[in-house]
């Protein structure tokens, strides 16, 4: 065999080795994505035919989990391993109308809030209101989802006022037992892009302890508030936008947002600085429900299926029932 021939030989048997390793490595890396493909199943279900829920929130000491009602206000409680939630504050108590956000913090209070007037404090050990927090005038308003920093300070979004509301530890020892008026923190209308009067405008929000992440939900922009200065900035969004961007959940510098008319789930990733966000995945599947809030727990997120859609908040129809928190692995 001449030089020539056995060089092209060489060269051919060695093409085709690396095009077989290639697509054994397309393979592996296909195997590996389909194995890490989104898994939506059912967490727990509620209880209720009308229950319309909204809210989360996880007790980071026992893995309890609490659900609120939009519809009624009722909040319920799933603990681990529970198929079924059940009710651990009763609808309309303590006067409250609907359910939104809710938070448990690091000393076993539940904060509730109330859309149409603030937000109350429960001690989960007893079910006892320590604190109310009402917003002090009858002009419009939507008070939304809230988060607690690890000093204790409660911050919550009102989504029509454009205003960020806080209550410290201070204010709640000083209303104990009582009523308290609630009042902003931080301004943001002059920041929003413009829009009707009364339009809705910020929900969900997080925090990693220096500063609070808050969405603009109709626009999908995401707005990053310095605890220390106070000041207010955009946070730049790559990949994608955070519209109808309703809950979110942060761990680490990993956002979880919960995009609730598009069945929407979506992970980011955020600079050290919080200047700007990458969005690493992207999950949409209508097995959501209109997802409203979601929470991290043990490797998988617990979502809110609302189905606001159906006979809800945004629109006519009938509920499947139960209603149900969602299962998502994999996101």
């Amino acid at each position: 065999m001449s030089h020539s021939i056995r060089r092209r030989t060489f060269l051919t048997t060695s093409a085709a080795v690396l095009a077989a390793a290639a697509t054994a490595q397309g393979a592996g890396a296909a195997a590996a994505d389909h194995a890490r493909a989104p898994r939506i199943t059912t967490a727990f279900a509620l209880t209720g035919d009308r229950v319309y829920p909204e809210g989360i929130a996880l007790d980071p000491r026992n893995g309890d989990v609490y659900v609120g009602s939009y519809a009624d206000g009722s909040v319920q409680r799933a603990v681990p391993g529970a198929r079924s939630a059940e009710v651990f504050l009763p609808a309309g108590a303590d006067g409250r109308a609907t359910a939104n956000g809710l938070r448990v913090d690091a000393a076993g209070r539940l904060w509730v809030t109330d859309s149409t007037s603030g937000v109350a404090v429960y001690d989960v050990r007893d079910r006892a209101l320590l604190a109310r927090f009402d917003l002090p005038d009858d002009a419009p308003r939507f008070v939304n989802d809230l988060v607690v920093t690890p000093d204790g300070t409660a911050y919550l979004t009102d989504s029509i006022r454009a205003v960020v509301y806080r209550v410290t530890p201070a204010d709640l020892a000083r209303a104990r037992g009582g009523r308290a008026p609630l009042t902003p923190r931080y301004d943001l209308k002059g920041l929003l892009t413009p829009r009707p009067v009364d339009g809705f405008s910020l929900n969900g929000i997080a925090t990693d302890g220096r500063r609070l992440y808050v969405v603009d939900m109709p626009v999908g922009e995401l707005f990053r508030i310095d605890l220390r200065s106070g000041t207010v900035r955009r946070t730049a969004l790559h990949g994608g936008d955070l519209t109808h961007g309703d809950g979110l959940e942060l761990v680490g510098r990993t956002l979880w947002v919960a995009h609730n008319r598009t069945d929407t789930v979506s992970r980011w990733r955020l600079t050290p600085d919080g200047g700007a966000a990458h969005r690493e995945r992207l999950l949409t599947d209508p097995a959501l429900g209109i997802p409203t809030t979601l929470v991290r727990d043990r490797g998988r997120l617990l979502v809110v299926r609302s189905q606001f859609d159906k006979g809800g908040p945004m629109g006519p129809g009938t509920p499947a029932t139960p209603f149900t928190v969602a299962d998502v692995r994999g996101i």
